[in-house]
């Protein structure tokens, strides 16, 4: 027995506590709803009550997310036995995972995650047939794709059987589909959607984002397009046997290693870097930045986007979105050719590619490459407009051009657009190799090593 007085806190006043704490989040102040929350905190190892308003503050988002993982875990070890918490905190795990940064890493062994999906993974099969079983995977299911591709197996098994238990219900299909999107299975994740769609009066917007979602990674075209339609989307087909409209710009953090194309053995994203895309529609676009890593996709190649974005980067008065890569749908095989270079004024060597063909780029790295912290590359305050206005005088890059490009013809393209422009020199000693220009390579070879010698990137 403790030593101390145990405080018990009537219904009245968890319900007083509860609306505070909510009220305050909803005004912007986690950290005095934290506060707020610290009697409930204590009071929730004795009173049920308790535990389960915390789990409602939690499902609203309202304390900071480190010590919301905390609470969790609190709640878990002092409620062990209990389904019903147990159920119910599994269901919230998703709001203290950041899941719009789909191609994060899985979560520490030793937190909460693993502890929940253990333990209601055996409450499943204790409760086989019962009514308990039906909200014991929900929060099972939940909770098994927190774990990136760690429990694959238990969160799939989690939601076959509640479309088992419950076939007519629309939600149980979603969840389904949800889980095959984000694992790349995307005819499935099409279907299942679709059946959720059948089974919901009018429309779901998140079914059908989905929906639209899985049918582009499917290449079902035709699907993808009745589906932007139905949502009011100005769009038709286009190219790739894919919708096509007018979209704006928009950054995408690529992964070497997305979620949906990841194992259970090797499940961390990789390198990862943030390039700008053109957006095609909603959930694809080309990327149109030069990679600086290499992460077996590049400019020109077809991508696969989530629909919620994961931050947004400022540039002056336009908040840009930022996207996660969910798949690469189309590799189109462009060649590269990095070069170091001179130039008079900021920007005159990524201007030459306008006068180059097929869609050709140069791109300087030292002048578009910008290294972030995480907790800066989230910063929607951040202007990146002033970085990347920056004037540099020598910059270092690389040639991007389709592979049925001449290295010839392309040598040629950027001399006449250098010559245009005063004082600006580029040196790309394997581009002149591969046009078979030996004694101009060497020569390039020389002032590329001097100059990138002398460079460094941001």
């Amino acid at each position: 027995m403790p030593d101390f007085p145990i405080k018990i806190l009537s219904p009245d006043e968890i319900e007083s506590l509860e609306r505070e704490i909510i009220e305050e989040a909803q005004a912007g102040s986690k950290e005095v709803a934290w506060h707020k929350a610290q009697p409930l905190r204590k009071a929730q190892h004795h009173q049920r009550e308790a535990a389960i308003s915390l789990l409602r503050i939690l499902d609203h988002q309202c304390l900071p997310i480190e010590g919301a993982v905390d609470v969790l875990l609190e709640i878990a070890r002092a409620h062990d036995q209990d389904v019903r918490i147990l159920a119910a905190l599994g269901g919230t795990l998703d709001v203290v995972r950041d899941i719009n940064d789909l191609n994060a890493s899985p979560p520490p062994a030793d937190t909460v995650f693993y502890t929940v999906v253990e333990r209601l993974a055996a409450l499943a099969k204790k409760h086989a047939g019962l009514p308990e079983e039906e909200f014991i995977l929900h929060g099972l299911g939940t909770s098994a794709r927190m774990l990136a591709r760690q429990s694959d197996e238990i969160a799939e098994m989690s939601y076959r059987k509640l479309i088992e238990i419950n076939p007519r219900k629309s939600a149980n299909h979603y969840n389904l589909g949800l889980f095959y999107k984000t694992r790349g299975r995307f005819e499935e994740g099409m279907k299942s959607n679709q059946t959720a769609a059948s089974l919901t009066d009018g429309q779901d917007e998140s079914t059908e984002w989905n929906l639209g979602i899985c049918a582009t990674g499917a290449g079902n075209g035709a699907v993808a397009l009745d589906v932007w339609k139905r949502m009011g989307q100005k769009i038709e087909m286009g190219r790739f046997g894919l919708p096509e409209g007018s979209y704006s710009t928009c950054k995408v953090k690529l992964a070497e290693r997305p979620l949906a194309q990841r194992t259970a053995d090797v499940d961390d994203p990789g390198l990862e870097e943030t390039v700008w895309i053109e957006r095609l529609s909603p959930c694809h676009g080309i990327i149109r930045s030069v990679l600086y890593e290499s992460l077996g996709v590049d400019y020109g190649d077809i991508i696969l986007i989530d629909g919620a974005p994961i931050t947004h980067h400022t540039y002056g008065d336009t908040k840009v979105p930022v996207f996660p890569h969910l798949a690469t749908l189309i590799r189109r095989n462009y060649r590269f050719f990095d070069f170091a270079g001179t130039q008079d004024k900021g920007g005159q060597l990524s201007d030459a590619s306008i006068d180059l063909d097929e869609d050709t780029v140069i791109y300087p790295h030292s002048e578009y490459l910008r290294i972030l912290c995480a907790t800066c590359w989230r910063d929607p305050d951040i202007d990146h407009e002033n970085h990347e206005s920056e004037e540099k005088h020598v910059v270092i890059g690389r040639i991007a051009a389709p592979g049925n490009v001449d290295p010839v013809h392309l040598l040629g393209r950027i001399d006449n657009a250098l010559a245009k422009r005063d004082r600006c020199q580029l040196y790309a000693p394997d581009l002149c190799a591969a046009a078979g220009l030996e004694t101009r390579a060497l020569v390039d070879k020389r002032s590329f090593e001097l100059l990138t010698g002398n460079t460094l990137l941001p």
